[in-house]
């Protein structure tokens, strides 16, 4: 398992994609989906959550699209797809919504694409990569899991839903979905409307599809490199679902981010924005099958000066944040643009990107290797890093422990009030300097 981003806002030198939305209405054997982006650009599907429509992506949309050709697509029944690609005995499977990816992929020609989604969406994904790994070249699941628990209460919702139609969930979804305040945006009063709007049979039928979902044994088959991001207070799949999962795909960065709930893309767009950015950094290109692994002496090595520096550039932001990586930007001058472009490219294009340990593992060692150097300014930049990459508040302190032993008990005890100090600014109960 690997980790990566919590507070930031949207990278700001992200513009729209050139190329306008365009809509493709639905047919018999396809749902409803939408393109964006240029139409040579590496592809990529977005998979959205039960209940949502394509909109779902609408905070990251305009980023993602700079570079790939984006496909987002409603579920059968949800916002103008049609329930009739499902089964007409009421019940669907993992396998039948994983076959109508493939098939709107077969219909853009497109042998290989990038896949994110979203709870349902991201189970998808699993399946897509663990059954179809010549199909899936990266996967970014999202508030997702393997095992959406016992049957039982999906069989309970889906018998409400057809007895009283899925208007009756929507008062229960905020503080669920997202906070109430994000409900009362026209993006949160959209989604909210998108389930109200739901076909009734076709959401009871997905209900009986993440009933049935158990993809546990199949996580260690996934080859594709794998995001897995979770809200700290999603009470529908909690993070320790999405360590599960980023235990089991041999790999997978995980990325935890703190005061958000289900929907984590839209509670909080700008960290989730930013390590999706990092992450579908450097895809396959089109039709191409993945290259073989690099040997592990040159690690996650992009290539030219150029992709390191994009891609350091997205890993920074992950990591650090965007509004570090902003201030750094705007104090850079001629005297240190040379070392500024020097760590982007090196520190994160190269050493950050090596497969080798996991983003978690890195910010252990970095905290480690900060402390025994006394680097205090950089330790509690870090300390707020190791939050974005997945480090719980305990194990930091573990690790501050550890470096007691090793590096001496003055230096820990410094450290433990440095890093307290940065914890409590990342949990909003001081404001950062």
């Amino acid at each position: 398992m690997n980790a990566a981003p919590l507070n930031a806002t949207p990278p700001s030198d992200v513009p729209p994609s050139d190329v306008p939305p365009n809509d493709v209405p639905p047919n018999d054997a396809l749902p409803h989906h939408r393109m964006a982006g240029p139409p040579d650009g590496p592809p990529l599907i977005l998979g959205p959550s039960l209940g949502t429509s394509l909109a779902v992506w609408e905070p990251q949309l305009a980023a993602l699209a700079r570079h790939h050709r984006v496909l987002r697509f409603d579920l059968p029944g949800h916002g103008r797809s049609a329930a009739s690609p499902l089964p007409p005995n009421g019940a669907a499977r993992l396998d039948d919504l994983a076959a109508t990816v493939l098939r709107l992929a077969d219909a853009r020609g497109w042998e290989r694409f990038a896949y994110a989604g979203i709870s349902l969406g991201g189970a998808i994904g699993l399946h897509l990569a663990a059954r179809h790994p010549d199909r899936v070249s990266r996967l970014a699941v999202l508030s997702s899991s393997a095992h959406f628990g016992p049957p039982e209460p999906w069989h309970e919702r889906a018998a409400t839903v057809t007895a009283r139609g899925t208007g009756a969930l929507v008062p229960g979804r905020t503080g669920v979905w997202f906070a109430p305040e994000v409900a009362d945006t026209p993006l949160g009063a959209a989604l909210l409307s998108d389930l109200r709007c739901a076909d009734d049979g076709a959401y009871a039928a997905c209900c009986a599809a993440l009933a049935a979902c158990d993809l546990r044994a199949d996580l260690p088959a996934i080859t594709a490199p794998t995001l897995v991001l979770t809200g700290r207070d999603d009470p529908v799949t909690p993070p320790a679902h999405a360590r599960e999962i980023a235990d089991a795909v041999p790999g997978a960065d995980l990325v935890e981010i703190a005061r958000a709930a289900h929907l984590v893309n839209v509670e909080r767009p700008g960290p989730v924005g930013a390590a999706l950015l990092g992450h579908f950094a450097e895809p396959d290109t089109p039709d191409t099958p993945a290259a073989p692994a690099a040997p592990a002496a040159r690690g996650g090595d992009p290539g030219t000066d150029a992709a390191r520096r994009a891609v350091g550039t997205a890993i920074r932001r992950a990591v650090l944040g965007d509004a570090h990586v902003d201030r750094a930007r705007a104090r850079t001058t001629a005297f240190t643009e040379d070392f500024q472009d020097f760590l982007t490219r090196y520190a994160w294009g190269e050493i950050w990107n090596r497969p080798g340990l996991s983003r978690r593992a890195r910010s252990c060692v970095t905290l480690t290797a900060l402390v025994a150097g006394g680097h205090h300014d950089e330790l509690a930049l870090h300390t707020r890093a190791a939050l974005r990459n997945g480090l719980t508040p305990e194990e930091i302190a573990e690790v501050l422990l550890q470096t007691a032993v090793y590096c001496g008990v003055p230096a820990a005890n410094a450290a433990f009030t440095i890093a307290g100090r940065a914890l409590r600014e990342a949990d909003g109960e001081e404001p950062s300097p």
